[in-house]
């Protein structure tokens, strides 16, 4: 039976620049991964999909989602044409989440893709968003470190107070994963909605339900939506 399952509507923008890859490695790991791309065309769409299967490859491959992200993180940043302060290339938030036998679940993100874990009936927020909202209580739609920039985890801490990558460790008991773009999350918490509310139920159908419950309670302007729900169980 199939354990995992994703879901996206476009909103009102001319592209769906979300993207998501599962990938599963020789030694058992999964990685998870949403990309939520910056801007709205075809080449921040394209990059986007491409960048998120490379990233679910790296990460399952090492075994863990610091080690694939940045490795990811890395390559696009060494690429001379994202250099300088007027380089102009696809960007992305992203969250990547590893599940490997014997190991605990390793979460890491940069820019405000989330990642939650269904407990037992209480959701619990594994990331803290990479925007202005959390550096200087500003704008939360500006971002402070994402995919494919080219600034050093030192760099992006000098200006904001974080690095570029961050991560987190969790050894959970059975539970739900939901990694969701802000397209998701943003619209049902500035409704005063309660996300555990819309875990429930197969994992399809909860995806499908998650997503169609962000755009009914958008604003005006309604962004694309996108999230990936896994049950995990600990692993000998």
């Amino acid at each position: 039976m199939r354990t995992y399952a994703t879901a996206q509507l476009i909103g009102d923008r001319s592209h769906q620049c979300d993207a998501t890859a599962v990938s599963t490695a020789p030694s058992g790991a999964r990685a998870y991964v949403l990309l939520d791309g910056i801007g709205s065309n075809d080449d921040v769409r394209d990059w986007t999909r491409a960048a998120a299967r490379r990233l679910a490859r790296a990460a399952a491959r090492r075994g863990d989602a610091e080690a694939g992200l940045r490795a990811v993180y890395d390559a696009y940043a060494a690429n001379p044409d994202r250099q300088g302060p007027w380089a102009r290339m696809p960007e992305a938030c992203a969250v990547v989440a590893v599940t490997a036998p014997g190991k605990p679940l390793t979460v890491a993100w940069c820019g405000d893709a989330r990642a939650y874990l269904l407990v037992r009936g209480n959701l619990h927020r594994l990331t803290d968003d990479h925007n202005l909202r959390r550096v200087f209580r500003g704008n939360r739609n500006i971002i402070t470190s994402c995919l494919g920039n080219a600034e050093t985890d030192d760099e992006v801490k000098n200006r904001y107070g974080h690095p570029a990558i961050e991560s987190v460790t969790r050894y959970p008991e059975d539970c739900r994963l939901l990694l969701a773009s802000d397209g998701a999350y943003e619209p049902l918490e500035d409704s005063g909605r309660n996300l555990a509310d819309y875990l429930i139920g197969d994992p399809r159908e909860t995806a499908r339900d998650f997503v169609q419950a962000a755009i009914d309670h958008a604003g005006p302007h309604i962004d694309n939506a996108t999230v990936l729900i896994a049950d995990l169980r600990p692993t000998s």
